[in-house]
């Protein structure tokens, strides 16, 4: 499906919208029977965005750098099979049931997650294939505009998972991972691994023991803290 020029019909804006749409429903009603998507299916959802996943009462928010393509195809934050984030989160005990979000998330999934106080957004709401092709400026307006969420939603605890696009977008060229001194939104702030599994750096291991952290730190129970 092509992106429209900016001469198209507003209508014809609308049909394109409605299509990706369409396609979404019907791949999270077959997800029992495929488990992946072509190339052109992806592309499908280039510049699109992702509902934040956020409770009445978010302790901790976790913000990624922005939607990747299978994330916007399925509706479902970290959603690329080979994106460690819920494992990590499983293993270190911040949530209490498996989630396989590759097909996309169901409702009882979410409610769990809202239930452990748990919130998930992004710094740049543009889904691309790779954090990369993003540039410094969509950076530096989505960490503006994530500050106004943060002082709306107040959790406890914000975890930026990637410390290249922190510091490219609140312009902290020396930031480095774990507590900030500085305070985002009223809300203490933290900078964690990028899950993603281009991250050579970590493993489901060490990505579980910074999530636990922070989850101690937003005061949230963990398995085993009792």
């Amino acid at each position: 499906m092509r992106l429209h020029r900016p001469d198209d019909s507003a209508r014809a804006q609308e049909d394109d919208l409605r299509d990706r749409g369409v396609f979404r429903r019907r791949y999270v009603q077959m997800s029992d029977r495929r488990r992946r998507f072509s190339r052109d299916e992806l592309e499908r959802f280039r510049d699109t965005t992702v509902p934040d996943l956020i409770g009445a009462d978010c302790k901790l928010l976790f913000v990624g750098i922005n939607p990747g393509l299978w994330t916007a195809a399925t509706g479902t934050h970290f959603a690329h099979p080979g994106n460690r984030f819920y494992p990590a989160l499983l293993r270190g005990g911040v949530i209490r049931r498996p989630i396989d979000p590759a097909a996309g998330m169901d409702d009882e999934e979410r409610a769990h997650l809202i239930e452990r106080g748990i919130g998930i957004t992004n710094i740049a709401p543009r889904a691309t294939a790779r954090a990369a092709e993003l540039d410094r400026d969509e950076l530096r307006e989505g960490a503006r505009a994530l500050e106004g969420r943060v002082a709306q939603w107040r959790p406890r605890v914000v975890a930026i998972a990637g410390i290249t696009a922190y510091r490219v977008g609140f312009d902290e060229p020396r930031a480095q991972a774990g507590r900030q001194e500085r305070r985002l939104g009223g809300a203490e702030l933290w900078i964690v691994p990028n899950p993603s599994g281009l991250n050579a750096h970590e493993t489901v291991t060490s990505l579980a023991a910074a999530y636990r952290r922070v989850a101690r730190a937003a005061g949230i129970e963990v398995v085993g803290d009792r």
